[in-house]
């Protein structure tokens, strides 16, 4: 059996591009060169050109390419460095490019953190467009797969967390989170504390099907569902809708023989979808790939071709909101 991920597993489910004209900017992507995966420029290229009409997209901070000597605190802006390298490498290649960076830095330094940020804006060459701390925290990371959060426990009800994301706003940058279901009302608080700072919920909020959650589905669905709209009423918040593939979710893809079809996707992951829609709308809900992680259960033309199925009746406008309007308008590009 090909390994989950791989080309010769995606291979395997091969579908005509539905839509193929709509406009799309994935506002969430990786690249890394690791152990265990390599994804860098060439790969997103070839899984963007694969047949969606992807016209920019963003990359999100995933602890590439840190500066391995040096302050602290100033590592991660060897990140920034990497994606500007790669940047430049895929504009030789042609396709889509990397219209915006988002950044790690650790915001509990407070105000202080703004010298991290400064470096960033330097090294992105005009790119960088805000930073993800994330606040993903679990009680027992042996439960969970190797994406598990490192977070500490009430990272935000940290005050001095919550002054480096009151700066983001004061400097024109966003704010990005990944963190799991039972954490929704932490963020809620926290987008509460900085009303003036444009906040963006990963991957829906991710609620898990892993470890303690799997087996509950729909317990956990409607614990989901009910945060969600609580949090829906902040109105700094925004919500990246995708992200439900990665391992945690429990949909139990990545462990099969066959990579997850369309249909399949839509059958187990609509309800996501129209439940965020409903709540945040379609200005403040974007479509987004989280490739490579959930390369490991569907292709990317295959997870484009089940949320379009899942958006079919909507109408063009919202489409375009949804799959590249929000995206440019929430990071400037």
């Amino acid at each position: 059996m090909p390994k989950s991920g791989s080309d010769e597993w995606l291979a395997q489910v091969i579908e005509d591009i539905i839509e193929p004209d709509l406009p799309i900017v994935d506002p969430h992507h990786h690249l890394w060169n690791r152990d265990w995966q390599i994804y860098e420029i060439e790969d997103l290229l070839k899984d963007t050109g694969s047949g969606h009409n992807v016209i920019k997209t963003l990359y999100m901070e995933c602890g590439s390419s840190y500066h391995e000597t040096g302050p602290e605190h100033l590592k991660p802006v060897g990140e920034t460095e990497y994606v500007i390298s790669q940047l430049k490498k895929g504009q030789e290649i042609g396709g889509a490019e990397i219209a915006g960076i988002i950044g790690k830095a650790d915001l509990r330094l407070g105000d202080d953190v703004e010298e991290v940020l400064k470096r960033h804006i330097e090294a992105a060459e005009g790119r960088f467009r805000g930073i993800r701390h994330a606040g993903a925290w679990v009680e027992d990371r042996s439960m969970y797969s190797r994406y598990a959060g490192h977070a500490p426990e009430g990272l935000y009800d940290q005050e001095d967390f919550r002054t480096g994301v009151r700066l983001l706003g004061q400097m024109g940058l966003t704010y990005d989170t990944y963190h799991y279901h039972y954490q929704n009302d932490d963020f809620r608080r926290l987008s509460i504390a900085a009303p003036d700072t444009q906040m963006i919920l990963d991957h829906f909020g991710t609620p898990l099907g892993v470890g303690p959650f799997a087996n509950r589905r729909d317990e956990i669905f409607d614990l989901w569902a009910s945060s969600i709209s609580d949090l829906a009423k902040c109105d700094n918040v925004v919500v990246k809708i995708g992200g439900l593939a990665m391992p945690d979710n429990g949909f139990g893809w990545d462990t099969r023989e066959t990579p997850a079809t369309s249909d399949e996707f839509v059958k187990a992951q609509r309800p996501y979808y129209l439940h965020a829609i409903n709540c945040f709308g379609v200005d403040r809900c974007m479509v987004e790939s989280n490739f490579p992680v959930d390369r490991l259960s569907l292709s990317y033309h295959i997870l484009f071709n089940g949320i379009k199925k899942i958006v079919a009746d909507f109408s063009n406008d919202e489409k375009h909101q949804l799959f590249h309007g929000t995206a440019e308008r929430v990071y400037n590009v």
